[in-house]
């Protein structure tokens, strides 16, 4: 299976995408519109998302557009209430589990196109049904849970000034 152009644009915001929300939560423990590579993350992510709505490699509209929509809506809500504080003392936590769920979003497709196209003459999996598939989503779902509760233990932490 071959990349459209498309497919090429997709999957380089992706790993843009990818590296900078690693970093992010690596260096600051958490994603925001405020430091520069936050807008490269979060604009990224749009991108992203956006393209993944044209592509249809396993049929039609499946779950992986259903995550590009969620991926969206998680960015735009992230970024209004990031801005807006309508939360007050929860925003913090609220704006985290947006923008860090978009993660969960990225690497879900991610690895169901790896594990589908790699190895070149033997793919890991053969289906989207393949158990494989499923236990590594559990895997990835589990770190990042575990990352969600660290990151929000982190956050309680923090001194609500910290978070504009």
């Amino acid at each position: 299976m071959t990349l459209t152009l498309t497919g090429w644009i997709h999957t380089i915001f992706g790993i843009i995408a990818l590296i900078a929300g690693f970093i992010l939560l690596w260096q600051n423990k958490r994603i925001s519109w405020q430091p520069q590579l936050g807008k490269i993350y979060l604009l990224a992510t749009l991108l992203t998302a956006a393209f993944s709505l044209t592509i249809f490699n396993h049929g039609g509209f499946n779950v992986a557009h259903g995550l590009g929509i969620l991926t969206i809506l998680a960015v735009v809500v992230g970024m209004l209430a990031e801005k807006y504080q309508p939360l007050r003392g929860l925003n913090k936590y609220f704006v985290a589990l947006c923008y860090s769920a978009t993660i969960l979003f990225h690497l879900l497709p991610t690895t169901t196109e790896i594990m589908i196209r790699f190895p070149l003459d033997s793919p890991w999996v053969s289906s989207l049904k393949d158990p494989l598939l499923h236990q590594t989503f559990l895997i990835i779902t589990v770190i990042f849970l575990v990352m969600l509760i660290s990151q929000m233990w982190w956050l309680r932490k923090q001194p609500d000034s910290s978070f504009s």
